[in-house]
């Protein structure tokens, strides 16, 4: 530790607290040994001297990533930067080459993402900001470049993140090994998938952690030859065997148990199980289940990762069930038997037990029983079987519980390894070790001290290799260190190990012999070391001992120690279990082999007691240590004498040796001894930097106080100088009073002479004027009278010139007229003959036309009539089913008139009976009787006769009802049978017009390439060099008649004397297909050739488009010369590299699309077609193209096709089918193509230079700083450092170069620009290509200086005068900024985390400021926390937008007008007669 010096009054310090172990303060009062500090909440504390320790008032506001950068080497100072950079979710930090991880408790992906891998792949170690990755990336590097193992050590408490961290280690190395896959699946998927079978049996929950590890992890990842992953293992060692006997509340046994306990219900009866809390094994603490955590889950989970691990079902059923006979066996108890010293199961429940784990191991359960109880003794003579008391006998318990479960571990380790494969052909490894650190409990045994037995191996380890790093430090830089003192733990490890004598030497020893016990193990050991410092005997026992270990003292029970020392399966429990019925519980106890050997392993590294031990062993030498340039920066005020000398052109290129000799110069000055000067840098003793601190502060008040004296002076003489000025003042008015009056005088003088000359001038020029005219009326009479006779000669040879010319006229056109007749009746009458072979042609394709119209008006005739017929059937169904309803109807009613009416006769005989019935009772007794059943029976008879005849016209309703429902179901099914006929007829009418509207359609294509073949008949055919009306005046001259007004041709045109004889006399031609095919081809070979541009126009794209336009292929439904012509463009810009090439085709096609898009017009369906269009507003790049983007003034929008149609200004739209539109959008996408691609050439090829251009190297940035009496030598000096920003403008002129030479459009042109405008910026914002290197930068603190940024601003200056040929603001003073500022006015762009991460690392390294303010970062810091929810917006860093900035309209809007009348066509295609509408034509 750093030793307190120069604490005086008024320093800032750091005491010891009970709540936060270290706050920071101020010293108020010195007393001798006692200070009185007022800390920063308020309070004023009383401290020892000796116990506060300097606060560096300079440190960075974020931390620094090596704690060996720290000004002062101390526990606050280290604790402190370690907090602070935890408060930044900085959870990493270097010391050296060693990565301290501090375990966050949250999810930080975007730090483990594989855009931050591909940052740590191949960055040198400490170049970017501390990670895991760049451990992992050291390690992978060393092994492929020196061809040697590897090993990472993982160590920490419980709960600190080993495992995590260890996963995260392999996902990197299988992010550089290639990932191979075997089977199906990646060596790392095979490791991870193994960790749910490891934790379930080999962790556990512990006081600090619910998922603790109980066993060490050693993962070989193995590698190829190519350095590609080809296998992997996993090494376990130190299980703590003892949790499966024994645990401490509130931790809990290994998950496995309880996993089993809740399982579904059929295992658990299967198993005999129940709640953990009746299992002894489980209920020793309290805590059975886990928060947030379902063990029935994770059973389920446990049962899947043994499936994928390859575990069949058979040997899982096999595991658990060794697992519920473990909870069974901690269940027996024993008690005392009838024998002395006999033991036997305690009651009925033990039993129950010894019977199911009997059961479950499938063995004999009185074997079991004798295992437990007993215990067999062979002699010479004869075999002994000894019995245990209980006690002993719960001990035969614990450890067969134990012993079986270490076997099960194994097991599943070796099945592991087995399933994920390793290589025995691997060149070389690299091992994660994952280990606990140092361990002390409640109740310590053997497990606990193997542990802390093998991280003082590794603390000796880790000792060993900080003070190698530092000795190769000192002897890089060529200083003396053979006098500094190294402190080790070899003495604890002597008291360990040290044979003989050492502590594990004689618990063999004890072994050995059968009569020893752990008392007198431990007698031997106070005895042997009572004199050793290390070795501590506690009062109140007689079997303990403590342990003073480096990283604290233990306190060891040595009950168990010799048993679990023997590390050997009990005979009897060998026996027993190798005997069993269950293959697999027999697998795990082979026979013993004859002997045993245990595995070594060794790697690097600590706990947090390491990290302080590596600053003791820096303190112990020279722990602050700084380059010269810092030294000379931060210290170079304490002797300006040495930076300010006569010699300017010297100090500007300093040398490290004249930089060396200033610091020893320094040091000297200042009185300080110890230190040492290497190559490159001062090396200080523990405190000296705080003493050079103080010196500095000195220096900085008394330059303070001189500023203040100065300002005073200021003041006073600037009080002076206003009265001064006011008595001048007055003096000068009185002066000026005199010299006015003066002035008036010898002004008044100077106009009395001014007068006098301008008189005696005007009188001189009266007269001459005068004289001059006179002589200028005498000249021009006499000029007159010349010039008339002249004029008359020469009008009179004028009218006898007129005269000749007229008679020599008339003689030669009436010559010319007459021959002209004859050549017009010869050229008429061959012609016509040409003509009638080419209509006969015609009419015979018209025929065939008209045989199509035939069949099509066939075929309409009979859909009418099938249409006919189908209404007819329509219309006898409709009758029908009416008559049938109306029958129906009929029935019913009539029905109905039946049932009223039998309904009235029964009511009326129900009457008549019950009448009958009340005159019976009534009447007299015997006279009237006769009479009145005489009167009854006529009424009943004619009764019964109505209802006998009703029931009759009943039977006959009910049988015409009968009769009608069969005719109904008959006519049903007629009308059935129709309806089939109907839809089969409907089908049959559907498809005739199926058929016909193809027909339709064919006879329209046919129709339309009749009209286009008609077209260019006319346009290929003899006469196609005359006009329409001359194609009349042939027709009325073959009829005989001639017009008297017909216009001659010239004779004399190039068109007509030059044709080819043989063409008039050739064979007849080709068919118009085959002619089209080859005209074609012709255009295809032509444009694929480079034809260049006329004027500022590319010949290729108007060639293309006049023919498509001619040859009508944007009205055709199927053509294949779109197809030929994207092919060609495709096949032309396949090399990538070549910019010209892709910038001829970038101009040709996007000057075809500008066409197409102001010519084509969308018809039907084809309409909908949906348009590319990208939005490119969303990004920075788009934000400022649209501020750039518009139309130049004075451009005309307007397209001119002066040629294509007589001169017309304006070109007809085209109604467009689908081919042409597919065509479009095809162009459009090459479009997005050829640029993308010249961008990524210019991306590739500037990139590289950016990246050497964002930070200075540290020459220059030590020469900016020395001072401004250098300006001179820094300009030179300067110039040669912004070679790199001259590389970037020479390569952006020659490219855009490229672009202008081929006439590239404005709107492609300006996204480049703007690109070049961005890389102006890269310091400020972020361009389209610049995000890699924006992310780099916020990786590197030491590119957010200012120093930097000075450098950074010399290479702007260049390309912003290549640029804008213009001055920027550029900001030279650093007034502190607001948070508004910098969000809303300098960085708007920016993520509030990448402004926080800017803020933190930027630092004035010349004044040793910040820019920014606490209350800034404070603000900035709640606004990060309120969105640290957003995983996107917890990443700083930034992803790359390669979108296109862009659009079909942009292009459409900005380019100039473009005259495609004047194109020459290329030589390839001029003399052919099938392109003769290229040529250029005359008004």
């Amino acid at each position: 530790m750093g030793t307190p010096v120069n604490i005086i009054v008024g320093s800032h310090v750091w005491v010891e607290d009970p709540e936060l172990a270290w706050i920071d303060g101020q010293v108020l009062k010195i007393t001798g040994q006692n200070v009185e500090v007022e800390t920063s909440d308020g309070k004023k504390i009383t401290a020892n001297l000796s116990r506060l320790y300097p606060k560096d008032m300079e440190a960075p506001a974020g931390g620094v990533d090596d704690m060996t950068k720290l000004s002062y080497l101390h526990e606050p100072g280290v604790l402190v930067n370690l907090k602070t950079r935890y408060e930044l979710n900085e959870i990493y930090t270097y010391t050296g080459n060693i990565l301290i991880a501090i375990n966050p408790f949250q999810r930080l992906p975007h730090i483990y993402d594989s855009h931050m891998m591909q940052q740590y792949k191949g960055a040198p170690f400490g170049e970017l900001s501390p990670h895991v990755f760049a451990v992992a990336d050291v390690a992978y590097r060393a092994m492929i470049n020196e061809g040697k193992s590897n090993s990472i050590l993982v160590s920490g408490e419980s709960g600190a993140g080993k495992t995590e961290t260890t996963k995260m280690l392999m996902r990197y190395l299988a992010f550089l090994g290639g990932r191979t896959a075997t089977e199906g699946r990646t060596v790392e998927q095979q490791v991870l998938e193994s960790n749910p079978v490891l934790e379930a049996f080999g962790n556990a929950k512990t006081v600090r952690n619910n998922n603790s590890s109980r066993f060490g992890k050693f993962v070989e990842i193995q590698f190829d030859k190519q350095g590609r992953i080809s296998g992997a293992a996993i090494r376990t060692y130190l299980l703590e065997r003892s949790r499966v006997c024994q645990i401490s509340n509130p931790e809990r046994n290994y998950h496995c148990f309880y996993l089993l306990c809740a399982a579904p219900q059929e295992e658990v009866e299967k198993y005999k199980l129940g709640n953990p809390k009746t299992f002894h094994y489980l209920n020793q603490s309290t805590c059975y289940e886990l928060v947030g955590v379902s063990d029935a889950h994770d059973y389920l989970a446990t049962r899947r990762a043994m499936d994928i691990v390859g575990i069949s079902a058979k040997d899982q059923d096999a595991i658990f069930r060794v697992v519920a006979s473990i909870l069974h066996l901690g269940n027996i108890e024993f008690t005392k038997g009838k024998e002395v010293d006999s033991s036997v199961p305690k009651d009925e429940t033990a039993k129950f037990h010894l019977k199911m784990a009997s059961e479950l191991l499938m063995c004999d359960s009185v074997a079991l029983e004798d295992a437990l109880c007993k215990r067999v003794m062979i002699t010479p003579e004869e075999v002994i079987k000894r019995s245990l008391d209980p006690q002993s006998a719960l001990v035969s318990r614990d450890g067969l519980a134990k012993t079986i479960y270490s076997r099960l571990f194994d097991w599943l380790v070796d099945k592991i390894n087995s399933s994920i494969g390793q290589d025995p052909n691997s060149k070389s490894l690299i091992g994660v070790l994952d280990i606990y650190g140092f361990e002390s409990f409640k109740t310590n045994s053997f497990e606990q001290f193997c542990i802390n037995f093998t991280n003082e191996k590794l603390q000796q380890h880790f000792n060993q290799h900080v003070f190698k790093m530092e000795q190769e430090e000192y002897t890089k830089e060529q200083i003396d260190w053979s006098y500094i003192e190294f402190v080790d733990n070899q003495d604890v490890l002597d008291l360990l190990e040290k044979k003989p004598g050492g502590i594990i030497a004689l618990l063999d020893e004890a072994c050995m012999f059968p009569k020893s016990t752990h008392e007198t193990f431990s007698n031997k050991l106070y005895q042997t070391f009572k004199a050793h410092k290390r070795f501590i005997k506690p009062k109140l026992s007689r079997t303990d001992f403590t342990i003073a270990h480096y990283a604290g003292e233990v306190l060891y029970q040595s009950d168990q120690f010799l048993d679990k020392n023997k590390d050997y399966v009990v005979p009897e429990h060998q026996d027993l279990l190798s005997a069993s019925k269950c293959s697999f519980v027999a697998g795990l106890f082979p026979p013993l082999p004859e002997a045993s050997k245990s595995s070594k392993f060794s790697s690097i590294g600590s706990r947090f007691k390491g990290v302080l031990e590596a600053i003791r062993i820096s303190c112990a030498g020279y722990p602050t240590r700084r380059p010269f340039f810092e030294f000379i920066n931060r210290f170079g005020l304490l002797a300006p004498e040495l930076l300010e000398g006569n010699n300017v052109e010297s100090t500007l290129s300093m040398s490290s040796y004249d930089e060396k000799v200033t610091c020893q110069k320094i040091l000297d000055k200042k009185g300080l001894k110890g230190f040492q000067i290497g190559k490159t840098k001062v090396f200080l003793r523990a405190g000296q930097m705080a003493e050079l601190d103080a010196r500095r502060a000195e220096v900085l008040s008394n330059a303070a106080k001189t500023i203040q004296r100065k300002i005073q002076t200021h003041c006073a003489r600037k009080r002076f100088i206003v009265l001064r000025e006011g008595a001048i003042c007055l003096q000068s008015l009185s002066r000026s009073s005199l010299a006015c009056k003066l002035f008036t005088c010898l002004k008044r003088e100077a106009a009395a002479v001014k007068i006098q000359k301008h008189l005696r001038k005007y009188e001189a020029r009266k007269s001459y004027n005068k004289l001059h005219l006179s002589a200028l009326v005498l000249q021009t009479g006499l000029r007159a009278m010349a010039a008339r006779k002249q004029f008359r000669f020469r009008k009179q040879t004028k009218a006898s010139i007129i005269i000749q010319a007229r008679f020599r006229c008339y003689k030669a056109s009436s010559y010319y007229k007459k021959l002209l007749i004859g050549v017009i009746k010869a050229q008429t009458r061959w012609r016509g003959k040409i003509g009638r072979k080419a209509l006969r042609k015609l009419k015979m394709a018209a025929r065939e036309t008209g045989a199509l119209k035939e069949a099509k008006d066939k075929l309409e005739k009979r859909v009418e009539e099938l249409t006919w017929r189908l209404q007819l059937e329509k219309r006898l169904r409709t009758d029908l089913e009416e008559a049938k309803a109306h029958e129906v109807a009929k029935f019913q009613n009539s029905l109905q008139e039946m049932q009223t009416k039998l309904d009235e006769a029964n009511s009326l005989l129900v009457k008549e009976r019950e009448t009958a019935k009340q005159v019976i009772e009534e009447a007299p007794p015997v006279i009237k009787e006769t009479q009145v059943l005489v009167e009854d029976t006529k009424k009943i008879d004619s009764l019964t006769e109505e209802v006998e005849s009703l029931k009759t016209s009943l039977e006959s309703e009910k049988q015409r009802a009968n009769e009608s429902e069969s005719k109904y179901n008959e006519a049903q099914e007629t009308g059935e049978e129709r309806r089939k006929k109907l839809e089969e007829t409907e089908k049959k009418v559907q498809l005739l017009q199926e058929s016909l509207t193809r027909l339709e359609e064919k006879l329209t294509n046919l129709e339309s390439e009749n009209q286009v073949l008609r077209q260019q008949a006319v346009s290929m055919a003899p006469n196609k060099f005359l006009s329409g009306r001359s194609r009349s005046i042939i027709q009325r001259v073959e009829s005989g008649h001639l017009p008297g007004d017909v216009k001659p041709l010239d004779l004399h045109s190039h068109s007509i004397n030059h044709r080819d004889p043989s063409e008039i006399e050739e064979k007849p031609q080709k068919s118009l297909n085959e002619k089209q095919q080859e005209n074609q081809e012709l255009l295809i070979r032509c444009i694929a050739q480079h034809l260049g541009f006329s004027g500022n126009r590319p010949i290729a794209a108007c060639i293309i488009y006049k023919c498509l336009l001619q040859w009508r292929s944007f009205e055709v439904e199927r053509t294949s010369v779109f197809d030929r012509i994207i092919q060609t463009i495709g096949h032309a810009i396949e090399t990538q590299d070549n910019n010209d090439v892709l910038a001829y085709w970038l101009s040709n096609a996007s000057t075809l699309l500008l066409l197409l898009q102001r010519t084509l017009k969308a018809s039907g369906a084809a309409g909908m077609a949906p348009q590319r269009r990208r939005s490119s507003s969303a990004t920075l790049f788009g934000r400022m193209t649209q501020s750039f983007r518009g139309s130049p003034q004075g451009v005309n929008l307007s397209l001119i096709n002066g040629g294509m149609n007589g001169g017309v200004d304006s070109l007809r739209q085209v109604e467009a089918k689908y081919p042409a539109l597919l065509f479009k959008q095809q162009l459009t996408a090459y479009v997005e193509k050829i640029y993308g691609m010249i961008r990524d050439n210019l991306k590739k090829e500037i990139s590289p230079l950016l990246g050497l251009c964002i930070q200075a190297p540290r020459t220059s940035r030590a020469s900016l700083v020395k001072g401004s009496s250098r300006s001179v030598a820094n300009t030179a000096a300067q110039q040669a450092l912004i070679a790199h920003w001259q590389g970037i403008v020479k390569s952006l002129g020659n490219f855009l170069n490229t672009l202008k030479a081929n006439h590239v459009s404005y709107t492609i042109l300006l996204p480049i620009l703007v690109y070049s405008f961005l890389v102006l910026l890269v310091t400020y914002t972020i361009g389209i290509d610049c995000t890699a290197i924006f992310s780099s930068l916020l990786l590197r603190r030491e590119c957010c200086s200012f120093s930097n940024g000075e450098y950074v601003k010399a290479g702007l200056a260049e390309l912003e005068h290549w640029c804008y040929k213009a001055t920027d603001e550029v900001i030279h003073q650093k007034p502190k900024k607001t948070l508004d500022e910098i969000s809303h006015d300098l960085c708007p762009v920016l993520s509030i985390q990448q402004l926080y991460r800017i803020s933190t690392m930027y630092w004035d390294d010349k004044y040793g400021t910040h820019s920014v303010s606490t209350d800034v970062i404070s603000n900035m810091r709640v606004l990060m926390t309120e969105d640290s929810n957003n995983a996107v917006s917890n990443s700083f860093l930034l992803d790359d937008d390669s979108s296109i900035p862009f659009s079909v309209d942009d292009l459409s809007k900005s380019m100039e007008q473009i005259d495609i009348a004047d194109i020459e066509p290329p030589p390839l295609i001029r003399e052919n007669s099938g392109f003769s509408f290229l040529l250029p034509r005359a008004d």
